[in-house]
């Protein structure tokens, strides 16, 4: 499949783009994960110091294993392989329905918002619960060791709503976050691969700035997210709340905890996530030309002298057709018939100048 052929690919191809997202989402968040838990660390009001991101990592490493970065992991595998799959494949579906609604192409960024906000509704209600138990296995002095401990712990002691007590502020910040992400993105495809085809430079940079901006701008609303995730200092209850908490006892700067981890984490997340979906997208969608071919015949000459001609397709069988001396005699192909009273065996010779006296028929029954 050639390049030229990728915007002709099937867009409403709903297994196509599940299947895509699934793999991407998982690629996503697992390669970046370590850098998710610093992020995390230093987003964290129990955080003491300002650590660069760096420190914060060695500082983990050396105090609590070479595998803490990694702990948790297995909670975004399970929730990110779904909700992705419904991103994408969601994206998709009404990106194309929004396209169709407007009357100009000047609209179509805004129709990429637009499909990235319903997107996301259905991304966060499959993601949030992934999301609680990543934080309490990646907070400062986690008490958990599995993710199945840290879900069976959370669900005991605070009920089931404490997978979605953040649920609020994560749309709050997701939906202005995956907006501006689709819309930047797009925009980047427009300057980078104006021509829309398959490029893997392309989508890597074009990913990699949208979750740049996106990210420096939604930072205050994640860090919000985190508190009320890991609930470590106190509780709160709400997104009022947990900003009022945030400014009493870090101020302004508070907000902005962890700013530069998470863009560090999101420009190569997203351009991992966007370079692995449209790379299965492009290799999930190619079709290929089936064609059932009929049998080939051939036709072996005796003489060099012999002239073939051959039926079109689809005939079983082909003649042959040679001159000869007229003057020999020619011997037709013997027939035998089988039946009830034995085997009957005709030999028919026929000379050039066809008589009915001249024919000799043989009859021999067995």
């Amino acid at each position: 499949m050639n390049a030229d052929d990728y915007e002709t690919l099937p867009t409403d191809n709903v297994g196509t783009h599940m299947i895509a997202g699934a793999i991407a989402g998982i690629m996503e968040h697992c390669v970046m994960y370590p850098l998710d838990s610093v992020k995390t660390r230093m987003q964290s009001l129990a955080a003491t110091g300002s650590d660069g991101i760096g420190q914060t990592f060695v500082k983990m490493v050396r105090q609590e294993g070479i595998l803490r970065p990694i702990r948790g992991m297995g909670a975004m595998v399970l929730g990110a392989g779904p909700s992705h799959a419904i991103y994408f494949s969601s994206y998709e579906f009404l990106k194309e329905s929004f396209k169709e609604m407007v009357p100009s192409s000047r609209y179509h960024t805004l129709c990429y918002g637009a499909a990235g906000c319903f997107s996301t509704l259905l991304h966060d209600g499959t993601m949030n619960p992934a999301e609680v138990v990543k934080q309490r296995m990646q907070m400062v002095n986690s008490p958990y060791r599995s993710v199945f401990s840290c879900i069976l712990n959370i669900y005991r002691t605070e009920g089931a709503m404490a997978f979605y007590r953040s649920y609020t502020t994560q749309l709050t910040m997701n939906i202005p976050f995956q907006s501006i992400h689709f819309m930047v993105y797009e925009f980047a495809q427009k300057v980078t691969n104006e021509q829309r085809k398959y490029n893997p430079a392309a989508h890597m940079f074009s990913g990699a700035m949208a979750g740049a901006v996106a990210a420096a701008i939604t930072t205050p609303l994640d860090v919000c997210k985190t508190l009320l995730n890991t609930q470590q200092i106190t509780q709160a209850q709400g997104l009022v709340q947990g900003m009022k908490l945030i400014y009493r006892l870090k101020g302004p700067a508070g907000y902005f905890r962890g700013m530069q981890a998470r863009i560090m984490y999101q420009m190569p997340s997203t351009a991992i996530c966007w370079s692995t979906y449209e790379f299965f997208k492009y290799i999930l969608g190619t079709t290929q030309e089936i064609r059932i071919m009929g049998p080939t015949t051939t036709v072996l000459a005796e003489e060099t002298s012999h002239k073939t001609i051959e039926k079109p397709e689809g005939y079983l069988e082909k003649n042959t057709y040679k001159t000869r001396d007229t003057s020999v005699p020619r011997e037709l192909p013997s027939l035998s018939g089988a039946g009830l009273y034995g085997s009957i065996s005709f030999n028919t010779m026929q000379k050039s100048e066809y008589r009915q006296k001249d024919s000799i028929l043989d009859i021999v029954h067995t």
